[in-house]
């Protein structure tokens, strides 16, 4: 089990790194969004973020006008296609 979680690990890290955003910052919150909400992808994102402060903290991410699906289409687009 724990050889297919370093795949999904390195998956993620793969997928993240093809996000691009004009500020750093934004990057490194969606990695701690993924990081939140991996265990409970298809949950709300009060429940899969656990608590306020991060329930918060990603609202404020999806409502950034900095962020945009153009910015997740590298991260998305295997899923899509999966679909």
């Amino acid at each position: 089990m724990e050889g297919t979680e370093g795949t999904a690990d390195a998956w993620f890290d793969r997928k993240l790194s093809e996000c691009r955003f004009a500020d750093e910052r934004l990057g490194k919150r969606l990695r701690q969004l993924v990081e939140c909400m991996e265990g409970a992808m298809r949950a709300s994102i009060p429940l899969a973020c656990q608590d306020w402060t991060n329930t918060k903290a990603a609202y404020r991410f999806f409502s950034n006008d900095r962020v945009s699906e153009e910015k997740f289409s590298p991260f998305c687009r295997d899923e899509r296609v999966r679909s």
